[in-house]
């Protein structure tokens, strides 16, 4: 039996690269169709843009990873990004205090939301789809009522410092190249989010509930404990995320965020996360949220409509989730 286990391992540990691959084909193979089709998509001023969209999407695809991993989902990553980044503006414009407080204040509440969620999904027994559904929709009306259904701009002395966040760039005297401060972000995330999920127990036990719940929880895990732990990481990572958004526009706008949680899933499962949980990497997830920038950068260049781009990337998202039911089959 043991053999048989550590068989089906190894074969989804080769499928999971294997999905990594074809990602990154897919994703070299993007580039160069739109490199070809238009001279404006391989400049280097276009390449940053792409990067810099990556930056809010990649950061709440990172943490939707942890929650995708053990099986569940999160349906409230955006609206919780737009509630932090509105909570962000009060602290910073309303309650005038400085930025860090106003930073701190901004993870923070996303991290007391993703907290609920967690108690909701462990304690309460609510099944994570219609937990997080209630979440979206109560960041979604918090942050309208909180700022009274208008944007909250972060005037001078914070306007100019807060921008610097997402639109800033450490680079530019480092090394003479002006790479966006947002970017380097997600890049740090990135890794900060891959040593989490490998090298702690954190992404030890995280595996674990996606792979077997009720035999990690035979094993002495308190698995509601690390059920509200992750949901509450998948809510810091929807935290940082709002303060990118909120610094790129130089204001918290509490009509936006809806969407945004699809596309973060989208970004993970086209990454080769397994949507049944127990397989997944941040690699892989960093590769699917530039698919996704990729695919919608180069469209709007060769000028397809709006609407034909929501169509083909709800078709490349359908692809990637039969992948996944392949794969799993295979496994």
């Amino acid at each position: 039996m043991k053999v048989a286990l550590t068989n089906k391992k190894q074969i989804q540990i080769k499928s999971g690269v294997l999905q990594q691959l074809l990602a990154f084909a897919s994703l070299i193979v993007l580039v160069l169709v739109f490199t070809l089709s238009s001279d404006n998509f391989f400049r280097f001023d276009n390449l940053m843009g792409i990067l810099l969209s990556t930056a809010v999407i990649g950061v709440l695809a990172l943490g939707s990873t942890f929650v995708i991993v053990t099986g569940g989902i999160d349906l409230a990553v955006g609206t919780v990004m737009t509630f932090s980044s509105v909570m962000t503006g009060v602290i910073i414009t309303f309650w005038n205090l400085p930025i860090p407080f106003g930073i701190a204040g901004g993870i923070a509440t996303g991290a007391a939301c993703g907290l609920i969620s967690g108690l909701a999904v462990a304690k309460m027994k609510i099944p994570p789809f219609i937990a997080t559904l209630a979440m979206m929709m109560i960041t979604k009306g918090l942050s309208l009522v909180i700022s009274g259904t208008k944007p909250i701009y972060f005037d001078e002395p914070h306007a100019a410092d807060f921008s610097k966040i997402s639109l800033g760039s450490v680079t530019k005297w480092l090394i003479g190249v002006e790479i966006p401060n947002a970017v380097l972000i997600f890049f740090g995330l990135a890794i900060v989010a891959g040593l989490l999920l490998t090298k702690t127990i954190v992404g030890r036990y995280n595996f674990a509930l996606g792979s077997n719940e009720e035999a990690t929880r035979l094993s002495g895990v308190n698995v509601n404990l690390w059920k509200v732990v992750i949901y509450t990481i998948t809510g810091a990572f929807a935290g940082v995320a709002g303060i990118l958004m909120a610094s790129r526009l130089n204001s918290a706008q509490p009509a936006l965020g809806t969407g945004y949680e699809l596309e973060a899933i989208a970004a993970v499962v086209i990454g080769g996360t397994s949507l049944s949980g127990g397989q997944g990497t941040i690699l892989g997830t960093v590769i699917g949220a530039l698919i996704m920038s990729v695919l919608t950068n180069g469209l709007r260049i060769l000028s397809v409509p709006q609407e034909w781009q929501t169509v083909i990337i709800g078709l490349v998202v359908i692809g990637a989730v039969y992948a996944d039911i392949l794969r799993r089959r295979k496994a």
